[in-house]
């Protein structure tokens, strides 16, 4: 049965996140599974996301392993998928994989964008993949608070409630600022793994230091006292877009 990866890119605004639910909800997963079962007849289907992205959240570079029986060559599997699935999802990249290929543990790393619209006035145009702040954020903050929490660290501040890890360590091998106040700001965000909302949740602390709320020596107090009240807000899900996925 051959294997293959599929780069995809979608707009999440419409999908309940990426993995399969129950009650018939929406997911990336379930209507490129439903594709995938339209063009080659579904036998023996295992698809696999590299992960797990909420439900909102964007991707320009998601990584799936399909493993599908069909005689389709990867560049027509490709054609083919993007004939019948939605138009917020679409196979960027079909290519032929090795049999023991798996898109979620042979993932070397992921890089997330935030991005942020911080215009006096909101911006229709960006409204669904930029969160808009009004008030004029200190950039030069916002990248010396985010120096502070690259490296690894045990992010238990930066979890959601509800996650079932081992674990709450994670390296964050990049965390900067860019863009200028009053215009589009970006913080990009690369690691080999990320907590439950824990990029979204690093960009709501970022940004109340950015706003004046939090100091920036408060964010290693925050870091060290492993407490998700300690932290920001989690940032609005439709600002985040997962850029790539490294193998």
């Amino acid at each position: 049965m051959p294997t293959f990866r599929l780069t995809l890119e979608y707009d999440g605004r419409a999908f309940e996140g990426w993995q399969v639910q129950p009650e018939g909800r929406r997911t990336v997963q379930g209507v490129l599974e439903a594709a995938v079962a339209q063009v080659t007849g579904g036998a023996g289907l295992r698809l696999t996301g590299a992960g797990r992205t909420d439900a909102g959240v964007h991707a320009e570079g998601q990584v799936a392993g399909l493993r599908v029986e069909t005689t389709l060559s990867a560049a027509r599997l490709g054609r083919a998928l993007n004939g019948v699935l939605p138009e917020d999802v679409a196979v960027r990249a079909c290519e032929a994989a090795p049999e023991e290929f798996h898109a979620r543990y042979h993932a070397r790393g992921k890089h997330y964008r935030y991005a942020v619209w911080n215009g006096p006035s909101r911006s229709p145009l960006r409204a669904a993949r930029f969160h808009w702040v009004a008030a004029a954020l200190d950039t030069a903050a916002m990248a010396e608070a985010a120096g502070h929490l690259v490296g690894r660290h045990d992010f238990a501040s930066f979890q959601a409630a509800g996650s079932d890890v081992a674990s709450s360590v994670r390296e964050l091998s990049r965390l900067a600022v860019s863009g200028e106040p009053r215009g589009e700001i970006h913080l990009d965000v690369e690691g080999e793994g990320f907590l439950r909302h824990m990029v979204r949740i690093l960009a709501g602390t970022l940004l109340e230091v950015g706003l004046g709320r939090t100091a920036v020596a408060d964010v290693e107090e925050i870091l060290a006292a492993r407490d998700r009240s300690r932290a920001g807000v989690t940032a609005p899900a439709h600002g985040l877009t997962l850029v790539r996925v490294s193998y």
